[in-house]
């Protein structure tokens, strides 16, 4: 019975073997990468988006009136028939590039958004005007401006009486 149970044992320990053996994952040598190539970003930082323009936004202002140079005086309250107007003050090189400028009333619904095209080579003050045939609510709004999509500028606040 010892020749039985040592062979028994001897080819169980043989097919462990070769099962270990063959579950054993393969080297593979991968080549460095050319010293040409950058190294890739770090997964946790992002990476910076391409600067579409040169162009920054220096001020922004709301208002109801502009004067001839498109310069607007701030207001806090602005009246249910006013027109309002989001004036953007950039400095830079701009060919194309969006400014935004969206309205939100204090329940977070937009009140309205706009759009113009900024060609620019040097300081520049773009006004977007918003007016509306009835009257505007009451209440709180905030004015926020956007350059390529991307938001800019400080968040003004403004009310409406």
């Amino acid at each position: 019975m010892k020749k039985t149970s040592l062979s028994s044992a001897l080819i169980i320990a043989l097919a462990g073997t070769l099962a270990l053996a063959g579950c054993k994952k393969k080297e593979e040598t991968v080549p460095p990468p050319a010293a040409s190539t950058p190294a890739p970003a770090p997964m946790s930082e992002p990476a910076p988006a391409p600067a579409a323009s040169a162009v920054s936004v220096t001020s922004v202002t709301v208002g109801n009136t502009a004067a001839a140079d498109k310069s607007v005086a701030p207001v806090a309250m602005i009246g249910s028939k006013d027109k309002i107007i989001v004036s953007v003050k950039t400095d830079g090189a701009a060919s194309n590039a969006t400014l935004g400028a969206k309205l939100t009333y204090q329940d977070g619904q937009v009140a309205g958004e706009q759009s113009a095209t900024l060609n620019t080579s040097g300081a520049e003050t773009t006004n977007i005007e918003f007016s509306k045939a009835s009257a505007w609510p009451a209440g709180k709004y905030r004015a926020d401006v956007t350059l390529d999509g991307q938001p800019v500028g400080t968040t003004q606040e403004f009310e409406v009486k």
